[in-house]
């Protein structure tokens, strides 16, 4: 289940850089347009364009952070997911130690191997 979640949270911060990138090309593409406006005297047209360029800034760099927190979250599940497998493993391993101390004679694996009985 936890790796499900990681696994599309992932996803979503790709897609939300995808979308950053995107915003990104749309911002030089109203750039260019206002520039051409500029330069056929058509100033009102320009004045839209740069607006328009300056709102695809913005939407890219907030994509851009929502993507960073997003992908911040992914981190997290991330460590909770190997910590979850390691508290597994560390389990098997106990109980298998649990199971060879009780079939092992303690007195003997106590006693020091140098003394002489």
């Amino acid at each position: 289940l936890l790796q499900e979640h990681l696994f599309n949270l992932k996803i979503a911060a790709k897609e939300l850089q995808h979308n950053s990138k995107k915003c990104d090309k749309e911002e030089k593409a109203e750039k260019a347009k206002a520039k051409k406006a500029i330069q056929k005297g058509n100033t009102e047209v320009a004045r839209i364009h740069a607006e328009n360029a300056i709102r695809q800034k913005h939407q890219s760099i907030n994509l851009l952070r929502m993507s960073a927190r997003v992908d911040a979250v992914a981190s997290r599940v991330q460590t909770a997911v190997t910590m979850n497998q390691v508290t597994k493993s560390m389990s098997a391993v106990f109980k298998s130690m649990d199971a060879t101390l009780k079939s092992m004679n303690l007195e003997k694996v106590s006693r020091d191997p140098n003394k002489k009985a």
